[in-house]
């Protein structure tokens, strides 16, 4: 007989790029007000993959990752994009962002990014918001498919997604044994 079960928790991650970095400590100390104190971040990483923010939110640009300690449920994570959406636009400056941030989460086989851009490989959430496979774990590494952002197809990116997945298999495997 068919049996429902529920998914494993998840790990919230955040990928930010912004060109201010006061911007950036005042997001993160919001959203680990909301979210719950953080377990990763990355180092600062020069954001040069791409020109196509640099008219709205200037040059340089940085990014950096950080991931939540507190294990989440799947679901619900278009609410978490809504809430960084409402963020973003609380800094912006003239109707220009000068911080991204795009919340989604990692398990231990994929890293799924959120968005509000329909494209042929993204799944509909809900209310305007979309998910994507970004990386797929297989055999100890992450892998990225013809869709992938090139940023998210470097060794220095999968690094990062491999730190936090350690992170997250630690924490995974206590919660298989309570």
């Amino acid at each position: 007989m068919l049996v429902l079960t529920p998914p494993l928790p998840v790990k919230f991650i955040c990928a930010f790029i912004y060109s201010n970095e006061d911007i950036y400590a005042q997001t993160k100390r919001i959203l680990t007000s909301r979210f719950g104190p953080i377990d990763f971040e990355s180092k600062l990483i020069d954001f040069t993959f791409t020109d196509y923010y640099t008219e709205e939110m200037g040059k340089p640009l940085w990014r950096k990752f950080i991931s939540f300690e507190k294990l989440r449920q799947a679901e619900g994570f278009d609410k978490i994009k809504r809430f960084c959406i409402r963020l973003e636009k609380r800094f912006a400056v003239n109707n220009r962002r000068i911080i991204n941030i795009d919340p989604g989460y990692l398990n231990e086989a994929k890293l799924v990014l959120t968005t509000t851009k329909d494209f042929s490989h993204r799944i509909y959430l809900r209310k305007g918001v979309f998910a994507e496979v970004t990386l797929s774990y297989h055999e100890r590494d992450f892998g990225h498919f013809p869709t992938t952002f090139p940023d998210y197809r470097t060794r220095l990116y999968k690094d990062i997604f491999l730190s936090i997945r350690d992170i997250y298999h630690n924490q995974i495997q206590r919660y298989k044994h309570k």
